[in-house]
C-alpha cells in the first residue's frame, strides 16, 4: 500500500496553498495531509484581518517541533512535499528519519547555503532587514509578492494569487534558518531527497536551489536535483503546476519502496 503524503506549506503562506494538490492526489487514491504551521488552521480572510497575535514569537524550531509531532503521530510515516520554508523543513525532517523519501520544492536554504544573486537579496530584504525587529510580523505586499512570488504572472493572475492565499508572515522564521536551527548535516545518511527547482524563481535562484543539492556529501544517499525552466516560486500553482504535482509523486513512489 502507498504510503500517506504530507504536504507543507512555506512562509506567507496557509495549507490552501496545496489545495489543487490535495485533489489531484487524493483522485489517484492516496491519503493527502496538507499540515498547517502554527496558527495557520483558519481561513486566509481572518488570517489577513485578524492576525494571530502569537505570530510575532513564531521561529523555525516551534515550526518543525509541531509538524514532527502531528507526523510520529501517523499510523506510518509519510513521504513529504514541502515548498519554500517548507522545503527546508522537509530537508530538517528527513534528518529525523520521520519520511521514507521527500521533495523540496523552490526549498528555502539551509543554514550555510546563500546567495548574493540580486533577486535573492531583494526579495527577501523585507523579512531580513535589520533596522525592522523580528518580533513585528510582516504582511507580504501585492508589490513584494508580484516580483517574490509570480513574477512570471499577468498582474491580474498576481492580484488573485495575493487575494487568495497570503497572510502575515513571522520575521523569526527566516532569521532562524540562518542559525542552527536552519543546520542540515549534508554529510549524514538521509531518506532520498529530491530538489527541485523554478528557472524564474526570484526569491530562491535555481542556482541556490542547485548549491543547496551539491552540498549534500553521502554518495549512499539519494539526492537529486531537477530545474523547471521559466517556472517561478508560485510553481505550485501557476499553470503547469500538475507536471511539477506528477513528478513529485512519481519519484516518491519510485524511491520509497
Amino acid at each position: 500500500m502507498s504510503a500517506p503524503i504530507v504536504l507543507i506549506h512555506g512562509m506567507f503562506m496557509t495549507p490552501l496553498c496545496w489545495e489543487h494538490w490535495v485533489d489531484r492526489y487524493s483522485a489517484r487514491g492516496r491519503t493527502v495531509l496538507a499540515l498547517p504551521w502554527p496558527g495557520r488552521d483558519a481561513p486566509v480572510s481572518e488570517l489577513v484581518t485578524h492576525p494571530d497575535p502569537e505570530l510575532g514569537g513564531l521561529g523555525l524550531p516551534q515550526i518543525v517541533e509541531g509538524l514532527s509531532e502531528t507526523i510520529r503521530e501517523l499510523p506510518e510515516k509519510p513521504v513529504l512535499i514541502g515548498h519554500s520554508m517548507g522545503g527546508l523543513v522537509v530537508q530538517l525532517l528527513l534528518q529525523q528519519d520521520l519520511g521514507p523519501a521527500g521533495v523540496a520544492i523552490d526549498s528555502a536554504p539551509p543554514s550555510g547555503v546563500f546567495s548574493t544573486q540580486p533577486s535573492f537579496l531583494r526579495s527577501n530584504w523585507p523579512m531580513i532587514n535589520p533596522l525592522e525587529p523580528t518580533s513585528r510580523p510582516h504582511m507580504i505586499t501585492l508589490e513584494e509578492f508580484a516580483y517574490a512570488f509570480a513574477n512570471t504572472l499577468e498582474p491580474e493572475e498576481q492580484r488573485a494569487a495575493w487575494d487568495r492565499y497570503a497572510v502575515p508572515e513571522s520575521r523569526r522564521v527566516p532569521h532562524d534558518s540562518l542559525g542552527q536551527a536552519g543546520h542540515v548535516d549534508f554529510a549524514a545518511p538521509h531518506p532520498p531527497l529530491l530538489l527541485l527547482a523554478g528557472g524564474a524563481d526570484h526569491i530562491i535562484p535555481a542556482t541556490l536551489n542547485e548549491s543547496n543539492f551539491r552540498h549534500y556529501r553521502d554518495t549512499d544517499s539519494v539526492t537529486e536535483f531537477r530545474a523547471y525552466p521559466g517556472r517561478d516560486h508560485l510553481t505550485i500553482l501557476e499553470e503547469g503546476w500538475e507536471i511539477v504535482a506528477d513528478d513529485s509523486l512519481d519519484w516518491l513512489d519510485a524511491h520509497s519502496s
